[in-house]
């Protein structure tokens, strides 16, 4: 049997649709559904059923690919690993959101970019969950890191770490809320305290007010900026409350430019996944990163 034909085979099962396993192949979607179809005369059983929005494996199609796809990543961890160039510099392209890339991921990633004989080049992209995973499935990026576990057989995840909420404001802002806690009845955000956030359906108050006081706020942003970094930064100006990872506000913490208003029994937490295509942990540059990435997380809570 021809490998390049189940090459094509396992990338449509994980990719569940003929055209994004195109566009991971570097082929054109006639070509790759010509393939199919010829796999599918020589085993004389059809292994997708076409639907509207991609394909399904069929019951033969399932069991195809549980064989098959092991041996094949297998063979293409060989190739990578003793059969390139020695002198060769692989890329490594990350994609995450922008202040948990830039303050965790990669300081630790540019470790693995020195010249050891196992560096490699290092791109980095900046996007929201949806935006990473979209582009880690069209063959974009190596790696993800994201707030949303996805679906399908395209993308594996693997949990990385779990980011403690706080809820902060300027000293000053401090009295407002008396004996530490907000004066929120019902849940409401204090009146006297205006309100930062990075976007105007406020996804951070909402979810620390849904958690912490069971309800959802009824303010509204005062100041809206895309970056949790400049929230901080306005946060310490004495612009309002916000809601912060404690990673990236203790150290700002530790200086008093912010004081945590409120410290539940139960911190809200939103846990973090590192996601990569199914089966290209078999490229060495991308399981080390992959593994790295995990060791270094362990540190990072």
């Amino acid at each position: 049997m021809d490998l390049a034909l189940l090459r094509t085979f396992v990338t449509v099962h994980r990719a569940g649709s003929f055209t994004r396993a195109a566009a991971l192949l570097g082929l054109s979607q006639p070509a790759v559904t010509s393939q199919i179809r010829t796999l599918e005369r020589q085993l004389g059983r059809p292994l997708f059923l076409r639907q509207a929005r991609g394909v399904t494996p069929t019951s033969i199609g399932d069991e195809l690919a549980h064989k098959a796809a092991p041996h094949l990543d297998a063979l293409v961890e060989i190739t990578e690993s003793g059969l390139d160039d020695e002198s060769s510099v692989r890329t490594l392209h990350l994609a995450g959101p922008p202040e948990f890339t830039a303050e965790r991921a990669l300081p630790a990633l540019t470790a693995l970019t020195g010249e050891d004989g196992q560096g490699f080049a290092l791109r980095a992209s900046f996007g929201n969950a949806e935006e990473v995973l979209d582009g880690l499935s069209a063959g974009h990026h190596d790696l993800a890191i994201g707030t949303v576990r996805p679906r399908g057989r395209l993308l594996t995840a693997a949990p990385l770490c779990d980011e403690e909420h706080v809820l902060v404001a300027a000293p000053r802002w401090a009295g407002e809320t008396g004996s530490g806690r907000p004066r929120a009845k019902g849940g409401l955000v204090p009146r006297n305290i205006p309100v930062i956030e990075v976007h105007e359906s406020m996804p951070f108050v909402s979810r620390y007010w849904t958690s912490v006081f069971d309800s959802r706020p009824s303010a509204a942003g005062t100041v809206i900026v895309p970056d949790l970094r400049a929230v901080l930064a306005c946060a310490a100006a004495g612009a309002g409350l916000a809601v912060l990872p404690r990673y990236l506000c203790a150290p700002a913490l530790a200086r008093g430019d912010v004081v945590a208003l409120h410290e539940p029994a139960v911190p809200p937490l939103r846990t973090y996944f590192l996601v990569v295509r199914t089966g290209t942990l078999a490229m060495p540059h991308i399981a080390r990163a992959h593994e790295w990435l995990l060791r270094a997380a362990s540190h990072w809570c």
